[in-house]
């Protein structure tokens, strides 16, 4: 592994949003995401950096004893390298450190890659919220998995 992880800052928010952009169809605005990043109560921002590059980030929220995945991205042309996976174990570690014992997530069910690192971390479908993603219509996966 040739990066680190640390905590996202309000300085991170230009590439954060830049990843959010280049890996999805309904990326979430700089506004939203700025707030999310300055939310330290209940989220964690998380960014994965190599050679002072953010190379990746995920985004939790946690609700009494539950964990929310809120979003991951990785630069594209970097996938497949283990980043989402670091970010993932992560934020499992600090969950775990604070008493979670659950943690969710919503996927769209076309995204097979997506759905095998959740998968590697036990999470398991629960059900489906049609037309989940407004410009796609697609659907999304629940997942749910136990710490």
């Amino acid at each position: 592994m040739t990066w680190s992880i640390r905590v996202a800052e309000r300085r991170d928010l230009p590439e954060i949003f830049a990843i959010e952009q280049a890996q999805f169809p309904e990326p979430w605005t700089k506004a939203m995401l700025l707030d999310e990043i300055e939310n330290t109560e209940n989220r964690r921002y998380t960014v994965a950096q190599e050679d002072a590059v953010i190379i990746g980030y995920l985004g939790v929220m946690f609700i009494f004893e539950d964990m929310h995945i809120n979003t991951i991205g990785v630069v594209p042309g970097n996938e497949r390298r283990g980043i989402a996976r670091s970010l993932m174990n992560d934020a499992w570690a600090d969950a775990k450190e604070r008493g979670i014992t659950r943690a969710t997530l919503e996927v769209a069910v076309s995204n097979e890659p997506a759905k095998k690192l959740y998968q590697e971390f036990g999470f398991m479908p629960v059900g489906i919220r049609k037309n989940y993603y407004e410009r796609t219509k697609e659907d999304a996966l629940v997942l749910w998995a136990d710490l």
